[in-house]
């Protein structure tokens, strides 16, 4: 099984920027997947955006344009860029890699997008 841990989180005002980092306990090479999920009080956990072995990406429609996701094969990190944030961006991110044999999620960061 594979360890996913999330940094990055914090607080911003509405239209500022962050950069989540998700770092993987080993070679991301071969991952099926990995994608960044959020989930906000009172809501289910939700997709955010994806990225394919390939490098085909894909993002929720409340995010697009706004938010870019990568991945760094030497470095064993996909990150989410996040930019024009708002008030409804506000929840905890996790992290999530699909690997043969399974799923793995990270423990969250927390953004919160408030003046």
């Amino acid at each position: 099984q594979v360890q996913v841990v999330e940094s990055g989180g914090g607080l911003v005002q509405p239209g500022g920027s962050l950069t989540l980092s998700c770092a993987a306990s080993r070679s991301i090479f071969s991952f099926n997947s990995m994608g960044w999920y959020r989930q906000a009080p009172g809501k289910q956990r939700e997709l955010v955006a994806g990225i394919s072995l390939g490098g085909r990406t894909n993002y929720a429609d409340s995010v697009k344009g706004r938010f870019t996701i990568s991945r760094d094969n030497a470095k064993n990190t996909v990150t989410l860029q996040m930019n024009s944030l708002k008030p409804e961006d506000t929840a905890v991110y996790y992290c999530n890699a699909n690997v043969v044999g399974g799923t793995s999620w990270g423990q969250g960061t927390q953004v919160t997008v408030s003046s």
